[in-house]
């Protein structure tokens, strides 16, 4: 049944587009930076907090602020499906809990929830740790090294070990370019305005690698698990969906896919950008490296939560590095009925967008918007803005199912690399964000790193 608007609301208004001259100077903004961010950007300053894409076959309707988010993210969440048919994510994803709605979600979401609570991911901080040394083990003193590139080893290594219980060292080499060509596949591209082209060779290949790889392991589990006749651990994700009543191989595929993808993607991308900000201010880089030193010291014990919970000024870098570059920098929605957002008047069918790049950046209600001010964070302190202002990991019933992992993933992965390492960023003046999967750091975060004695 259609929900009905309230009759005495004012009649909502059409979507607003730039006027031509001001579209032109869109355009030529795109066209000078080649990022579809600063189109936003100039879109949201001639135009304002919401508006419509005017492009041939792609018009969404584009959100910005915290009215909308609150009003996409909560009250009218019912409205909007996260489901479009057409977007390579969902032809990759198939069935993932990423790109479900309803019941089928929420019974995907309740077996997956508790195996990423605190109480179970904690205990994987000596994983943490240990693949942390995996990686930089390989770090030649006074070298150079890609963090963008080295993060995502590392987030591979940690969210298929500590969360699916599977040793992936010995496939990531095999595997590394694969996953690059998923992310590829579902990242901004031609199936914007061509949603039907066929699917590149490298990609449909990139799809039965993963697919082979990871129908493997839900085998090899399923039949520990059959042998033992043991519930699986509480961490141990992969052994849950095999363990739920009515889970295929189909379906454990599709959430462990969506999992692989968004979860290393998003800490890959949060990890590079962190390295980014501290290299390009060396004085909050000494900073946090003392309060590493103080609070950890140089044992190479790996720290215990609480340990990790008094590194305040590292948790403000992360939660400011998520406000200038949150690695979900936009959410999409489709409208499964006619609907108002924000007085505006939304069609059934229509794209709906609402930009978290934009609003963690919006000046109208942060302090110099632009600039890396981990002190807006401190505790007790926080600088005041409207609820759903900011909204790294978006917001109610459908919150990031990671966002705790990826929060004590990140702590105790910087803790101990800032522990190792002194870094120097080398190339700051030739990287921007890249609107892919995520917000990436481009072409990379070169930092030449030499150990501390």
């Amino acid at each position: 049944m259609k929900r009905v608007e309230d009759p005495t609301h004012t009649s909502p208004r059409p979507l607003p587009e730039a006027e031509p001259r001001k579209g032109l100077r869109v355009l030529a903004g795109l066209a000078r930076t080649r990022n579809p961010l600063t189109a936003l950007a100039l879109m949201r300053e001639y135009v304002g907090q919401a508006f419509e894409i005017p492009a041939p076959r792609f018009r969404p309707a584009v959100f910005i602020g915290p009215d909308a988010n609150r009003q996409i993210l909560i009250t009218d969440r019912e409205r909007l499906s996260w489901r479009n048919e057409s977007d390579p994510v969902v032809k990759l994803l198939r069935r993932g809990v990423l790109i479900v709605d309803g019941e089928e979600h929420d019974r995907y979401r309740q077996i997956m929830d508790p195996t990423l609570q605190r109480r179970n991911v904690n205990p994987h901080i000596p994983d943490f740790w240990r693949y942390t040394d995996q990686v930089a083990d390989a770090w030649a003193d006074d070298s150079t090294q890609d963090m963008l590139v080295e993060m995502r080893k590392l987030a591979l290594l940690i969210l298929m070990g500590a969360s699916f219980h599977v040793d992936f060292a010995p496939h990531l080499a095999r595997l590394w370019q694969p996953i690059l060509h998923l992310i590829e596949y579902i990242s901004p591209g031609l199936w914007i305005v061509w949603p039907d082209a066929p699917t590149p060779a490298r990609h449909r290949n990139a799809i039965a690698a993963m697919d082979e790889y990871l129908y493997a392991i839900i085998r090899q589990r399923r039949a520990e698990l059959d042998a033992s006749g043991a519930a699986p651990d509480p961490s141990d994700l992969l052994g849950a969906l095999i363990a739920a009543p009515g889970m295929t191989d189909d379906l454990i595929r599709d959430q462990l896919l969506t999992m692989l993808i968004a979860g290393h993607d998003t800490s890959t991308a949060l990890l590079a950008w962190v390295f980014y900000l501290l290299g390009t201010h060396p004085a909050t880089l000494a900073q946090v490296q003392q309060e590493v030193d103080a609070v950890i010291g140089a044992a190479d014990a790996p720290p215990t939560a609480d340990q990790l919970n008094e590194l305040h000024l590292l948790d403000q870098v992360i939660k400011e590095t998520l406000r200038l570059y949150p690695p979900i920098h936009i959410g999409n929605r489709r409208a499964v009925e006619d609907m108002t957002i924000c007085g505006y008047h939304v069609p059934e069918g229509k794209r709906v967008m609402y930009s978290i790049y934009l609003s963690h950046r919006d000046k109208e209600y942060w302090n110099e918007p632009d600039s890396f001010c981990p002190a807006r964070f401190e505790r007790g302190k926080e600088e005041k803005v409207p609820a759903f202002t900011y909204v790294p990991f978006g917001g109610g019933p459908r919150t990031c199912i990671g966002a705790t992992f990826a929060q004590v993933e990140a702590r105790a992965v910087l803790a101990r690399l800032l522990q190792r390492f002194d870094f120097t960023l080398l190339n700051s003046d030739k990287i921007h964000p890249h609107m892919g999967a995520t917000l990436e750091p481009r072409p990379g975060v070169l930092m030449r790193v030499r150990r501390r004695q």
